[in-house]
């Protein structure tokens, strides 16, 4: 690997293999305006051409940045809706091996071929995919190529905060076109380790894991070791019986209830929690029949349980006051795309720093990576896709798709603690007026419930909820607001903002959590722009007192059970950050600190 190669790091941080090639770095490139690269056959350009005058790819990007960012080399905001890469690769594959060629993300659908033959399509922006690339390979030299169509004006398309006219606006960004998450190979065996999932069950003290193989065959094993700071936990060993292995690992013994309140005071297990991020370290080789390994992944989880119950939320038993900031996840030079690793992990210590124990991550199923620092460090997470803006029979397929992988992909994360598949009624506006609208939102609850049962899940973060789990209500009110709205339950069911009662037609409170998950909005900044934000103040002494007052407001407020600051750091025009775009922070970081982390009044 070259040292200024960009994103060096290996991309997916509990399936790690040995052995990958990381394809970041320069590739050629293409704008496709008038849709001519198929047609002309574009997919089947030679290695020699990409260099050769009048090749079509007359541009050379750094991939995983995407055109419209100015790391990317290119740095043009314009529409292209059609963009082309192509690189080449060359392998070293023994005769049982198979090449595996992963991509992280690419916005919005992607075709690809390895010497001219197609391998994968995909569709969904945020969301990775994997084609096993190995029948078209050659000897020596191959050539991987691109094409990847961002209709920028579609708004059916779960785009999130990536706006659908050229120049960004109010909460609206520059769009993410292309690749813009690393790109991999792998060799693998045909028979290997395709997927994991873990599920913790803390009151049984075990964890269960379901390993799926790809290339099953009778006579095929499992071997599963757990460490807990090094030290060994368990070794264990299975039969595979189909593709899809199920095994519960015991990791403490439990043969009594402890005799302790909460079952985070039981010494037995070692239990994730902001406080105390411990994670277990797990190595799964998948086992020929005379005990050779075909296989070996590296992987991590984490023992927590999060629950509601009584108006509350809890984790490992205790009661749960999550203090949230809202993560755009943008940078000025890379947009969805951190320039470096190290920068998802500062993002999560500045917020930490300032005394926020999570973060919802608005509208952008976020880099794996940043996924990884949150458990590394103790972070909570809510997990949210990035919405449309228009209802239709495409938008549902689409979005239903995409969030689905989405779940998938970040399931093992101990530091997920909640889903929010829909933010304030976004592709859904007629809720109140269209059974169907009201339909599709319930669809997307009972289905992310399928998919993962040990999560709460948000109907509608905002307004308009349906049922849901958690009763999460947006109020860009000052604290006088904020002070009335939420004295009793009653009361902040009632209060609506942007004319959006709490509960769609049909549905009601049934005493869940209630949450503040935006409020806030403070923006301030120097120099002349078009600077936006929600309220405006002039300087950092200005800022502190004012966030004081809607800190203490919504503390005093007895049936919030925690709430989410807009925002973590400015996005272009938007100034409402506690950070400046680039990272600065507008007023001192531990008086912020203070504030964020005081206690509620007693009583509460």
């Amino acid at each position: 690997m070259s040292e200024n190669q960009p994103r060096p790091e290996y991309p997916r941080p509990q399936h790690r293999r040995e052995r990958w090639t990381n394809l970041n770095g320069e590739w050629a490139f293409a704008f496709d305006d008038e849709d001519v690269g198929l047609a002309a056959g574009w997919q089947n350009v030679a290695a020699e051409d990409l260099d050769g005058n009048g090749s079509p790819f007359d541009r050379r990007i750094a991939v995983p940045f995407c055109y419209q960012a100015k790391l990317s080399s290119i740095g043009d905001t314009a529409f292209h809706d059609v963009v082309w890469y192509a690189r080449t690769f060359e392998h070293d594959l023994s005769d049982d091996e198979r090449l595996l060629l992963h991509f992280g993300a690419v916005d919005y659908r992607a075709t690809v071929w390895v010497n001219g033959v197609q391998v994968a399509e995909h569709e969904g922006g945020h969301t990775p995919f994997s084609a096993d690339v190995t029948h078209p390979l050659r000897r020596g030299v191959n050539t991987l190529v691109v094409r990847a169509e961002d209709p920028s004006r579609d708004t059916t398309i779960p785009r999130g905060k990536q706006y659908w006219r050229e120049e960004s606006e109010g909460i609206f960004y520059t769009r993410t076109t292309g690749i813009w998450q690393t790109v991999w190979l792998e060799p693998v065996n045909r028979r290997r380790i395709r997927s994991l999932r873990f599920t913790p069950d803390v009151d049984a003290a075990s964890v269960d894991v379901e390993a799926g193989i790809a290339g099953f065959e009778a006579g095929l094993s499992l071997r599963l070791t757990v460490k807990l700071d090094g030290v060994p936990v368990l070794d264990d060993r299975v039969s595979a019986r189909s593709s899809v292995e199920e095994r519960r690992l015991p990791l403490a013994a439990r043969d009594e209830a402890p005799d302790t309140p909460h079952i985070g005071e039981w010494t037995g297990l070692a239990l994730w929690s902001p406080g105390d991020p411990n994670l277990y370290d797990l190595k799964i080789d998948l086992l020929d029949e005379s005990g050779m390994v075909l296989d070996s992944i590296e992987s991590y989880f984490g023992m927590r349980k999060v629950e509601t119950k009584d108006g509350k939320v809890y984790l490992n038993g205790r009661p749960l006051y999550q203090r949230l900031v809202l993560d755009q996840g943008y940078w000025p030079g890379g947009l969805l795309t951190a320039p470096t690793d190290d920068d998802l992990k500062r993002d999560i210590e500045l917020a930490k720093e300032m005394g926020f124990n999570g973060a919802r991550k608005h509208q952008k199923v976020e880099d794996p990576r940043w996924l990884y620092w949150a458990d590394q460090l103790g972070f909570l997470v809510w997990g949210e896709m990035a919405n449309a803006y228009t209802y239709s029979a495409d938008y549902i397929r689409r979005i239903t798709a995409e969030w689905q992988e989405a779940v998938r992909r970040d399931y093992n994360h101990p530091s997920v603690v909640a889903w929010v598949p829909m933010n304030e009624s976004w592709g859904v506006p007629d809720l109140a007026t269209e059974s169907a609208q009201r339909e599709h939102l319930l669809a997307l609850y009972h289905l992310t419930r399928a998919l993962d049962g040990t999560r709460p899940v948000v109907s509608n973060d905002g307004w308009e909820h349906a049922v849901t789990d958690l009763l999460a209500l947006h109020n860009y009110g000052g604290p006088e607001e904020l002070a009335k709205s939420y004295v009793t339950a009653e009361s902040s069911v009632a209060a609506t903002l942007a004319n959006r009662p709490a509960y769609v037609p049909g549905h009601g409170y049934r005493g869940e959590p209630i949450l503040v998950t935006e409020f806030g909005g403070i923006a301030f900044a120097g120099g002349e722009g078009k600077n936006w934000g929600y309220s405006t103040v002039t300087d950092a002494d200005e800022f502190l007192e004012s966030y004081e007052a809607l800190i203490d407001a919504l503390l005093a407020c007895e049936p919030v059970e925690g709430f989410c600051y807009t925002q973590l750091t400015d996005v272009e025009q938007e100034v409402n950050g506690l950070l400046t775009y680039d990272r600065k922070p507008k007023a001192d970081l531990s008086r912020i600190c203070g504030i964020t982390t005081r206690e509620r009044p007693a009583g509460r």
